[in-house]
């Protein structure tokens, strides 16, 4: 690209950054559209979280390769310390510089921070250049740091990231911190909501929240590449079903504490005023002003209907209820089995699984307890990564 073009792709990603509501999405795009500009084999975000980066998400061309089609690399959670003694990305997040790094294995003597060669040596992958960005408020304060690896010539060859590439990684980093502040003021807005039913209900916690929103997700995306759904309306999708999942149960808050803290099985009559939830859930949402709020709306009163007919409140049947109700209907059964409440105890990973399966077609949806079973490595790792609070 010439200076024009790389000026008209930072105006056009910075727009299209903008549009991206969820956190999680953002970063994921974030990292992407930072690797396709510059033509790097992989990469990583941080996000910083006090005195430590926390590794949000990564992507590998090579390693993606060799995994069979659909399926995706897992990558285990980790935090690293915000040092210049520290990692490179601890260095970058302390210092606030830099780093362009030609081959990780032969650091400058005396440099001061280091490359960890574990996940090399884990994986057979061989990380050489690298080019690591501070992400910043305009504060100046740094918010994550951008990590982009292997940069590769037309042939393929790992080459170094030039200069030019160091200085539309930085342009770029600009627009996407503006972006992050957005999104994470959304989320810190949901996750308040949120709270505030956990006040109310102690079952409706922000790991559960985050667990079913992140498994509706994954789920849907499966769903729709299946079905042959464009790229650009399933990234559309993930992004408001991402945040409106969160919400699903947000209609207990008008739920009495009676019903909704009883350490017991509800009565006939207890368990018909706990439905109202889904009915109360979605008029909060009734005066919408987006499509997040409509799609919102439509989960809180579907997600509990079941595909044979037989669920609350309205009882439609199969396709006639909302694809992301029947999404979100399957991540919430399994994340209520899977975890320990008040009133039960933690069922069996197996116990869970042969439930999913009895109910594929009476409760569930069968296309979508499919795309459940074909994403639960991902759903394994995503509950490792929202764990409950002891």
């Amino acid at each position: 690209m010439n200076e024009r073009e790389k000026l008209n792709e930072i105006i056009r990603l910075s727009t299209e950054l903008s549009t991206i509501k969820d956190i999680d999405i953002l970063l994921e795009r974030i990292l992407f559209e930072a690797r396709a500009c510059v033509n790097a084999d992989a990469g990583t975000i941080y996000s910083r979280e006090g005195d430590l980066l926390h590794f949000s998400h990564a992507q590998n061309d090579t390693l993606q390769g060799k995994l069979p089609k659909g399926e995706k690399l897992i990558y285990k959670d980790f935090s690293i310390i915000i040092d210049k003694h520290s990692s490179v990305a601890g260095y970058v997040a302390s210092t606030g510089e830099v780093l362009n790094i030609p081959d990780v294995y032969n650091l400058c003597s005396g440099c001061g921070y280091y490359f960890d060669v574990e996940f090399d040596k884990k994986s057979g992958y061989r990380t050489k250049s690298m080019l690591t960005v501070p992400l910043r408020y305009e504060t100046d304060e740094v918010i994550g740091v951008i990590q982009v690896i292997n940069a590769k010539d037309n042939d393929g060859n790992i080459i170094e990231f030039t200069e030019d590439d160091a200085l539309f990684i930085k342009h770029f980093a600009s627009t996407a911190s503006i972006a992050m502040k957005n999104a994470r003021m959304t989320r810190t807005l949901l996750l308040r909501m949120i709270h505030m039913a956990e006040l109310r209900d102690p079952k409706e916690t922000g790991a559960h929240v985050n667990r079913v929103a992140a498994y509706s997700v994954e789920i849907y995306e499966r769903w729709a590449n299946k079905r042959g759904l464009d790229r650009k309306e399933i990234d559309s999708n993930r992004d408001v079903l991402r945040m409106a999942a969160m919400l699903h149960d947000v209609g207990k808050v008008a739920i009495s504490d009676t019903i909704l803290k009883k350490p017991a099985k509800l009565t006939p009559e207890e368990y018909e005023v706990m439905k109202q939830h889904t009915t109360l859930g979605a008029e909060l949402f009734t005066n919408t002003e987006s499509r997040f709020d409509r799609i919102a709306a439509v989960i809180a009163v579907s997600h509990h209907e079941n595909w044979d007919g037989t669920g609350y409140p309205k009882k439609p049947k199969g396709e006639d209820i909302s694809i992301f109700g029947r999404i979100v209907a399957v991540a919430d059964v399994y994340d209520a089995l899977s975890c320990k409440r008040v009133y039960k105890e933690a069922w069996k990973e197996e116990d869970v699984i042969e439930e999913i399966k009895h109910l594929s077609g009476t409760k569930f949806d069968p296309e979508v307890v499919d795309a459940f079973f074909k994403s639960l490595t991902v759903i394994k790792a995503i509950a490792e990564k929202y764990p409950d609070k002891n």
